[in-house]
């Protein structure tokens, strides 16, 4: 019998603008092309809970999907991305540098960031009371970067480290076993991902 699946989907393509706060971006129009071509996808078919983040771009992703598939969207305002409110807006060579040491030294709290051992451990609190409630059919958390590669490398048994993020672009999904929480695959395009 197969097992239900448990998926985390990064939202896609943002509209970048300085004057907005991060958390209120929402998808380009690539992002939100890229969403519309995948929510057919046969990889979501089985989906009965889409569970987002409270960040806007987040819910956009989701609303999109949810629309196709006929499901309410769930949201947790505690799945939102690492904080990144004490610099706001970073050009994006100095947020790389930044997120690399956000990875590399994850119990410090580099420019006064979330800490990313206090961001994982409210991901996997977050993910966790969703997956206790024991629903049939597969779970679709939609949600960021950042906090997503803090999740799979909880379930990976992996210690935090910039080597297991996403791919450039967003847009990208990893799978979990509901049951078990044995990770199925690593990130994927969601363009690629796989229905089992």
């Amino acid at each position: 019998m197969p097992t239900d699946i448990v998926r985390y989907l990064t939202h896609p393509q943002v509209q970048i603008d300085p004057d907005v706060p991060v958390p209120q971006w929402g998808l380009s129009p690539v992002g939100r092309a890229r969403t519309e071509a995948i929510a057919s996808a046969t990889w979501l078919a089985h989906t009965t809970q889409i569970v987002s983040s409270g960040e806007r771009k987040a819910i956009e992703t989701a609303e999109i999907i949810a629309r196709k598939l006929g499901l309410m969207i769930e949201i947790r305002e505690a799945m939102h991305e690492n904080d990144r409110s004490a610099t706001g807006f970073l050009e994006p060579a100095e947020f790389e540098a930044v997120a690399d040491r956000f990875f590399a030294e994850p119990q410090l709290s580099v420019r006064g960031w979330e800490r990313a051992i206090d961001a994982q451990a409210r991901i996997v609190r977050e993910a966790d009371a969703v997956l206790a409630r024991s629903r049939p059919g597969d779970i679709l958390f939609v949600g960021h970067g950042a906090i997503g590669t803090l999740l799979f490398c909880h379930h990976a048994g992996l210690a935090i480290d910039r080597a297991h993020d996403q791919p450039a672009g967003g847009g990208h999904v990893f799978a979990l076993t509901c049951d078990t929480r044995q990770v199925l695959h690593g990130w994927r395009k969601m363009e690629d991902a796989l229905p089992g």
